[in-house]
């Protein structure tokens, strides 16, 4: 088979090295990498591509707006998705944008392999082949650590569309180091009486530990617990947001174990505000909080005005343990 020319399509450092390291030895290919759709569109303009693996939640441009600008161009490339969003709505959307196949990050190398053999794109049986080195890019710990929650947040959503009914938007997630003072002032706006409910839920493993926060506008509380049915008078609309919150914040952290080989444990979800304000919660964390990793995720509901923040606060002293165990991605 004659050289193939492939350009991979990501906004995280780690998710197109990870997928550079899943290309089968035996493919020949000439590699270009972008970081973002805009970049690729340019790429793709400019010159003939033979395969695209491209990621679908990204800034300037998404996966979605490349797919289209695609088929409106009428440039000749074959889209592979390669994406941490495996809602079943979106495998939908892009196949019906044009999409050859869809994999889940981080894309496993036999079912790669398998991919591009049922596509045409590999030849069976060849030989491994002596092709041009591929420069990886270099991998910090920031973006390491974003590229496992983007894929843990992914799961947490395809479980959520599941259960309501509905597709979830996803953000970029962001991860930051707060002193508690930022902590404090970021966390200020979730105070109950401002239109806001918080549910906070303690996890724990591996030495690695931390609070989930989900905040919740109130206005919007009431058609979250339509879309979840509770149509049942013997409960609150309290207790709904605490069920949802333990689906979601258990399949977030749960994706986040699996990708990083711990065990997280989930102490009970409260509602802060019935059994503890952010003040209390940042008082009685103040030491372990004297600097926190924290990592926000913004989910909306399409077609709902819905929106609900995701914070995981990881404690200063879990951090040299998530390096630790990120070391091997990074390397």
């Amino acid at each position: 088979m004659s050289t193939l020319s492939l350009l991979v399509c990501d906004d995280s450092n780690m998710a197109r090295k990870q997928l550079l390291r899943a290309l089968p030895a035996e493919w020949p290919v000439t590699v270009t990498q972008a970081a973002d759709g805009q970049e690729a569109l340019g790429l793709l303009r400019q010159g003939t591509f033979d395969v695209l693996l491209l990621d679908l939640t990204m800034p300037v441009l998404d996966g979605y707006g490349v797919l289209a600008a695609i088929r409106a161009e009428g440039l000749p490339c074959q889209v592979i998705v390669v994406s941490g969003d495996v809602q079943e709505e979106a495998v939908r959307r892009v196949m019906e944008l044009g999409a050859l196949a869809f994999l889940k990050k981080p894309a496993d190398p036999a079912q790669l392999k398998q991919t591009l053999l049922q596509l045409g794109l590999l030849a069976p049986g060849g030989a491994v082949q002596a092709r041009a080195a591929i420069s990886e890019p270099m991998v910090s710990f920031r973006d390491a650590f974003r590229e496992v929650i983007n894929v843990a947040m992914g799961r947490a959503a395809a479980l959520l569309a599941r259960v309501l009914g509905v597709f979830v938007q996803l953000p970029l997630p962001n991860v930051n180091i707060l002193e508690v003072g930022e902590l404090h002032m970021a966390l200020a706006d979730a105070q109950v009486g401002d239109g806001l409910t918080a549910v906070c839920q303690g996890y724990i493993g591996g030495g690695i530990c931390g609070e989930a926060l989900l905040i919740f506008h109130d206005s919007e509380v009431a058609d979250m617990a339509k879309l979840m049915h509770w149509q049942d008078d013997q409960y609150s609309s309290m207790e709904m947001l605490l069920d949802m919150s333990s689906v979601l914040i258990g399949a977030c952290l749960s994706g986040i174990a699996e990708q990083i080989n711990v065990k997280f444990s989930q102490g009970h979800p409260q509602i802060l505000g019935e059994h503890a304000s952010i003040d209390e919660l940042i008082r009685l964390n103040q030491q372990r909080w004297q600097k926190t990793l924290a990592v926000e995720i913004s989910y909306s509901i399409e077609g709902y005005d819905i929106h609900f923040d995701l914070l995981l606060l990881f404690t200063e002293d879990s951090v040299p343990l998530l390096t630790h165990k990120l070391a091997y991605l990074m390397g």
